[in-house]
């Protein structure tokens, strides 16, 4: 998965559960948006399992399809 800036459009850095710009030198953390309605999805941990959920009636979505998008820190 390659996550681009939204201020330069270059490839961010992951860093643990955010991202980092080198050009812009700004760092970001990561929301998991929901593929079908691009809406921030319910992060469900449990017994080390983390599962996302669509509360806009897309239910359970596989780790495989989510959305992560930067937003700035």
């Amino acid at each position: 998965m390659e996550t681009k800036c939204p201020v330069c459009e270059q490839p961010l850095q992951q860093i643990g559960s955010g991202a980092h710009c080198e050009t812009c030198q700004q760092d970001f953390h990561l929301e998991a948006r929901c593929p079908d309605c691009h809406k921030p999805l319910e992060v469900l941990k449990a017994c080390g399992a983390v599962d996302y959920f669509c509360q806009n009636g897309h239910g359970l979505i596989s780790k495989k399809r989510v959305e992560f998008v930067p937003v700035a820190d």
